[in-house]
């Protein structure tokens, strides 16, 4: 992913934040490293549309690619949830992650954070993915999302954006521990994977044993 950002910059930004709207596509390792390219203390530079360039403008460049594509998914996104409601997510849903489960989790977003459970999921790491069909499906008025969207969306990528700036030559560096970070979330999760699956099993036995019928 960091090599298509090197090769043809800001359209990847737009098209990966695009998807990360409605579905995971790795939203801060893209501004991150979009920041990081801006700089121009990468071997890279930004690509805008064939021009390539560095400083402030590129830093421009990158934070309103991502602002634009992002809000495009989001746009494309409460579109889909509010045309097809719950019939269509619950059959569909499974392709972009967004499973009964979660949109049940979606459901007590939204009932938690009422007008605010926008903007709160969009500065929210993993579940800024999940809002975009959600917001549709339980009737968020279309105008308020988009400006809710628009700000959470703009803060996040200026900020993570800024970060790569701020990281800049020290980019290698950063994408070599985040590396290690990425194997602690794994081995995370198999180790949660694993207690739930002997915690499933632990709870059949038990109700087995107690069953009168047996």
């Amino acid at each position: 992913m960091t090599s298509w950002l090197a090769h043809y910059g800001v359209i990847v930004i737009a098209v990966l934040m695009m998807i990360d709207a409605v579905f995971p596509a790795a939203s801060e390792l893209v501004m991150v490293y979009g920041g990081a390219l801006a700089s121009g203390a990468l071997t890279h530079r930004v690509d805008v549309l064939g021009w390539r360039v560095t400083g402030f403008v590129a830093y421009l460049a990158v934070v309103c690619a991502g602002v634009a594509g992002y809000q495009v998914g989001a746009v494309a996104g409460w579109w889909i949830g509010d045309r097809g409601r719950q019939p269509f997510v619950a059959r569909y849903g499974r392709f972009v992650h967004l499973t009964p489960e979660k949109l049940d989790q979606a459901e007590r977003w939204f009932t938690r954070f009422h007008a605010w459970a926008v903007l709160v999921g969009r500065i929210t790491p993993v579940a800024r993915s999940f809002i975009s069909i959600p917001a549709g499906v339980f009737g968020s008025p279309f105008a308020r999302y988009n400006v809710l969207t628009l700000v959470g969306n703009g803060a996040w990528c200026l900020v993570l954006a800024g970060v790569g700036w701020g990281l800049g030559s020290s980019w290698s560096s950063f994408n070599h521990s985040f590396q290690y970070v990425e194997y602690a979330v794994v081995v995370g999760i198999v180790a949660f994977a694993a207690y739930w699956v002997l915690r499933r099993r632990r709870a059949t036995i038990s109700s087995s044993d107690g069953d009168p019928s047996r």
